[in-house]
């Protein structure tokens, strides 16, 4: 699961992203804060592509896409708002900065899942500091907690998008929890979380209790509600504010110590819980809610990438251990594993 050492891990890594973007290039932060897209199209390292919104990955927080090339290229999927190509621009070069420096690439190898969730969370965490630096920040979160409608007066005070507000909102949560950006159909357009599994970009939420009031009334609802992973899968109960934010809604959902009520109670534990298994192959053992294979019954295993079913295709061996691996287990660029790449 998902919890609040990733959010640290998270802050921690973008601190570390821009620190040493800065080294490279002096005043760079400044200058991206102004206008990221305008910025990036002048670094000769890579190409700015801007696509259409079916185009861009479905794999990442945002709308967009990095391609380790050569040349390297940050895809963006097209949008009237200028801010939330900002964002977006600045997410898929926080992919860019990880992917070429041994010293960030570093805190992956601790990972389970290979840094997998670490590399996006960090960007995302990148570009929201960027573009909303902690004096802003503090104008307008208390210091309990975030509300639906604080958030939507730090955007209104910003020339931040609503996706990056909602990642700095995240950071102030009190407890695990999700800020959430759902489109007028009820859809997530983007999600935040803190301390709790996080929501998949397009997943629909508009007829769980709390947002469909919202929806379908004023925007502004608060009560408690459960959250929809794959196959309709209800997560556990939580707190929830909504408030209306210029055509979208906004939802903040904590386990406890909500911010908009004087005394909250932690809420009762009625999701799902993640099955442990063995891994066959490799030893590790591992928790998971991804789908089962159909034939096994088995999930993926974050290490080695295999289920319980027999290798269907040979191993290889690496020469770096001397050990036959399933081919997941080695970069598609190297003749090493991951273990020693």
């Amino acid at each position: 699961m998902v919890n609040y050492v990733l959010a640290g891990a998270a802050r921690t890594q973008a601190a570390a992203m821009i620190t040493e973007l800065e080294a490279a290039r002096p005043g760079a932060v400044e200058l991206l804060a102004q206008g990221a897209m305008e910025e990036l199209r002048t670094w000769p390292e890579f190409t700015v592509k801007v696509v259409p919104e079916n185009e861009a990955a479905q794999g990442c927080s945002v709308a967009g896409a990095y391609d380790y090339g050569p040349p390297p290229r940050l895809s963006v999927a097209t949008s009237a708002s200028h801010a939330r190509r900002d964002f977006t621009a600045l997410h898929e070069l926080g992919h860019h900065l990880q992917k070429n420096s041994f010293d960030l690439m570093e805190p992956f190898s601790k990972e389970a899942d290979r840094g997998v969730l670490l590399e996006d969370a960090a960007c995302d965490a990148f570009a929201a500091q960027i573009l909303l630096p902690a004096h802003l920040v503090d104008q307008h979160l208390d210091a309990k907690g975030p509300t639906a409608s604080a958030i939507t007066r730090l955007w209104e005070a910003s020339n931040a998008s609503r996706m990056a507000v909602c990642v700095r909102a995240a950071q102030h949560l009190p407890a695990p929890g999700h800020v959430l950006l759902l489109d007028p159909t009820g859809h997530v357009a983007f999600a935040a979380s803190h301390g709790q599994r996080p929501l998949r970009r397009g997943s629909f939420q508009g007829d769980i209790p709390v947002i469909d009031h919202a929806l379908t009334g004023s925007g502004r609802a608060h009560g408690i509600t459960q959250v929809r992973y794959r196959d309709g899968i209800l997560g556990r109960e939580l707190h929830t504010d909504a408030a209306p934010m210029d055509g979208y809604l906004v939802a903040v959902l904590v386990t406890d110590t909500a911010p908009w009520r004087a005394f909250t109670s932690p809420t009762r534990d009625t999701g799902p819980q993640s099955r442990s298994y063995i891994c066959a192959n490799c030893d590790e053992h591992y928790r998971s809610f991804d789908p089962s294979c159909p034939r096994c019954r088995v999930p993926q295993c974050p290490g080695c990438g295999r289920c319980d079913c027999p290798l269907r295709t040979p191993g290889r061996s690496c020469p770096g251990c001397f050990i036959v691996h399933p081919p997941a287990m080695f970069p598609p660029d190297s003749d090493r594993c991951f273990d020693c790449s």
